[in-house]
């Protein structure tokens, strides 16, 4: 096993020449566009299946009184409606499980109460509509705002404390010259992912087999075994393929637990997928928040005090909480120092994990302040983030492991002609467009969890790679096989990589921009051991020994691996764990954001014009699919800032644009001109293969570099996202001072 308890030195992966690093086409591309890549709904596995649709509460709160199915369980081709009535028996929350249809409180709009199974989806559907509810509603809580005085210190997890204090704030406030206390909010959004959640459940002997959409195989065995109360033996998960999941898949959903208990009692194969506008209220989404921040600095910029608030909630007894403010701890240098996290409970759908929870939204607000000191007190943002970065972790106090955030901003500002930017707002017009520029940090922490894996040849001379890692669209098959393939000595066509199932050695899976860190590890451990293995058999000397082009060489002799493989193989395990290096540095990876956009001088309409980020992640392990992350990430941020609201009904519950054709997300056309640029780096005291994480990084902070170039075109400042046009109006309409008045005139006339 390789533990991370002390910085890793020279590799094979460090030989020039390898594949790591190059962008190499994903080597499941083929399987995809050609449709044989099979996703939790495509499988056929058990025989012919039964097809499931949910029936879903219409209240937010109160009681299920009654819930006639009679009609249901009499249409054509229905073999079961499932409902508290008849529902097995499961365990409870306390365990783990996340237990349907039991009881007949409702939570939360959404909430599962029936299943119907019918031979046929369109049967299963009609028969839904004939399931008649009756509920005793309540009146229920649906506003963070007016939840804030009864929010509560959220549970600790994973060893990451709600809040944080050094020094006094209020007496640092207080004292400071220049200061700025500014709230922002946040609205809920939704992982909207291509591929809706979707199972097909197979008993077979006592054992279950699950066809699902799940990032995390290890949690979702885990959670199934406690809800259906059988052993984790009895349990498989298969997710091969995951069509995104930017969170909503990384826990086990309702859709699984209801498809395994249907397909138990009509004993056969049941499918059951949410449609889209189930997947807004039957799982789940992030959370708004309401953050408060003050900075206060001298006037050279230097912070002498940082203090970060947040609110957030969640359906009653979740204690998920959004860590806003986390990012703030490590980011910049200040003596005096406050972050909080208050939760409140209100009766809406789950909130979880969603694309970099915390640093997400929390950076849409830190980084928006940021640049308003900086106007406050008319220095660079740039040259203002510089003045304060740490030589240490903050809070921590321990060194950081590599940190290259102001060698991402000062490249960025290269590239992307930030001395060309007016510092005085709305001074750069196009036409009716008034032009602005703006930019952001961006900060992600950088995981690491146990993993394992196993990496065997065959006669033939290919190297198969296993784990249960999955792969949701990021590139896992792709920079797995590349591992492999440098430490073996083998072309990329030479490696075969199998995923996504849990029969295979334990991987935490894709989350929390863990994953390459955590299985590439495992495979990595796997394959030195391979090597030591063949050597072995060769008889060859270990000191100088390469593996290349399929062969080793050593002490002036070349064998092939084929032939050493013969005549059954050679296989070897292997195993990671992240050791003591993240508590002993700080683990991060870095990024700059620099935006450019129009704000109609008539209509309030913004429009990104162009995008750059700038990141530091270690080794680049495929340029290619870093890239794509990357700008994943930052579209997933353009929309953030402008355009995602998953909007509350707060007189009933629910959200109102609950599809794709009213909840908006960033298309092609809102996304111009964008790139991403990464700088040369490696971090030993990461990964064997020096490299941190990206998959969430892109989106940190890039909602804020567009917002900042709102204000810098503008001079307005919109402290509540998404910024659309009748905020960027109504600020103009309350905006008194004369030159304001008389544009506004002028446009209004216009």
């Amino acid at each position: 096993m390789i533990d991370m308890n002390q910085p890793v030195g020279r590799t094979p992966l460090d030989e020039a020449g390898g594949l790591l690093g190059r962008p190499l086409d994903r080597t499941d591309g083929p399987v995809k566009v050609t449709g044989r890549a099979p996703y939790a709904y495509e499988y056929r596995e058990g025989g012919a299946p039964a097809y499931a649709f949910l029936v879903e509460a219409g209240i937010a709160k109160g009681r299920l009184a009654a819930l006639d199915t009679a009609a249901a369980e009499r249409a054509s081709g229905v073999l079961l409606v499932l409902t508290r009535r008849n529902a097995p028996k499961q365990g409870g929350k306390a365990d783990g499980a996340i237990p349907q249809l039991v009881g007949e409180t409702i939570l939360h709009h959404g909430q599962p109460i029936a299943l119907v199974v019918a031979e046929t989806f369109e049967q299963a559907r009609a028969a839904a509509q004939l399931v008649k509810p009756t509920y005793e509603a309540e009146q229920g809580s649906y506003d963070l705002a007016s939840a804030m005085p009864k929010a509560v210190v959220p549970k600790a997890s994973n060893g990451n404390q709600p809040d944080s204090r050094i020094g006094d704030t209020d007496e640092a406030f207080a004292a400071a010259p220049v200061k700025i206390d500014v709230t922002y909010r946040t609205p809920p959004q939704s992982h909207a992912m291509m591929e809706p959640h979707a199972t097909l459940a197979v008993w077979d002997g006592g054992g279950l087999t699950l066809y699902t959409a799940n990032q995390m195989l290890p949690r979702g065995i885990a959670t199934v075994a406690a809800t259906l109360q059988i052993p984790k033996e009895k349990v498989r998960l298969i997710s091969r393929y995951v069509g995104g999941g930017f969170g909503s898949k990384l826990q086990v959903q309702p859709d699984a637990i209801l498809a395994a208990l249907a397909a138990r009692m009509v004993r056969r194969p049941v499918k059951l997928a949410l449609t889209r506008q189930q997947v807004f209220h039957v799982t789940t989404h992030r959370t708004d928040t309401i953050q408060r921040l003050r900075l206060a600095a001298e006037r050279d910029g230097r912070l002498t005090a940082i203090e970060h608030l947040s609110w957030s909630n969640n359906t009653p007894g979740q204690s998920f909480y959004e860590t806003a403010a986390n990012a703030t701890r490590s980011i910049y240098a200040a003596p005096n120092r406050l972050t909080e996290h208050r939760l409140a409970t209100l009766d809406l759908p789950i909130s979880a994990s969603m694309r970099a929870p915390g640093e997400a939204v929390g950076l849409l607000a830190l980084e928006c302040a940021m640049d308003e000191l900086a106007v406050a007190l008319t220095i660079d943002p740039i040259e203002l983030r510089i003045r304060n970065e740490p030589a240490e972790d903050p809070e921590l106090k321990i060194p950081f492991s590599s940190r290259a955030l102001v060698p991402c901003m000062r490249k960025g500002a290269e590239l992307f002609g930030w001395d060309k930017r007016h510092p005085e707002p709305g001074r750069v017009r196009d036409g009716e467009w008034l032009v602005g520029m703006g930019m952001s940090a961006a900060i992600r922490g950088n995981p690491m969890l146990a993993a394992k894996a196993s990496v065997s040849l065959d006669a033939g001379g290919v190297a198969t790679v296993k784990t249960s890692m999955t792969d949701i669209g990021t590139g896992s098959y792709t920079i797995l096989g590349q591992i492999a393939a440098d430490m073996l000595g083998l072309p990329i066509d030479g490696v075969k990589v199998e995923l996504g199932d849990s029969a295979l050695p334990e991987a935490p899976g894709s989350g929390g921009s863990f994953g390459a860190n955590s299985a590439g590890s495992a495979v990595f451990d796997a394959c030195s051991t391979l090597r030591d293995a063949i050597l072995r058999r060769s008889g060859l000397p270990v000191e100088g020994a390469e593996f290349k082009d399929g062969f080793v060489r050593a002490g002036g002799r070349s064998l092939r691996l084929a032939d050493l493989a013969r005549p059954a193989g050679i296989q070897a395990d292997g195993a990671a764990d992240p050791g003591k290096s993240r508590r002993e540095y700080s683990q991060h990876s870095y990024g700059a954001h620099f935006a450019e956009v129009g704000v109609d001088s008539v209509t309030g309409e913004i429009r990104l014009r162009r995008m750059l980020g700038v990141f530091a992640i270690g080794r680049v392990l495929n340029a290619k699919t870093a890239r794509s992350q990357a700008i994943g990430g930052m579209t997933f941020g353009v929309g953030a800032a402008l355009m995602e609201d998953a909007v509350i009904d707060k007189r009933h519950g629910h959200f109102v644009n609950h599809d794709l054709a009213e909840y908006h997300v960033a298309v092609h056309a809102d996304i111009p001109a964008i790139d991403a640029v990464f700088l040369p780096e490696l971090d030993a005291r990461s990964s064997p293969m020096k490299s941190k994480g990206v998959g969430e990084l892109g989106i940190c902070g890039a909602g804020a570099a567009v917002a900042n170039a709102v204000y810098n075109a503008t001079g307005i400042r919109i402290r509540d996202y998404p910024l659309t046009l009748d905020k960027v109006l109504d600020a103009w309409a309350a905006d008194d001072r004369p030159d304001r008045r008389s544009s506004l005139s002028v446009r209004q006339a216009g």
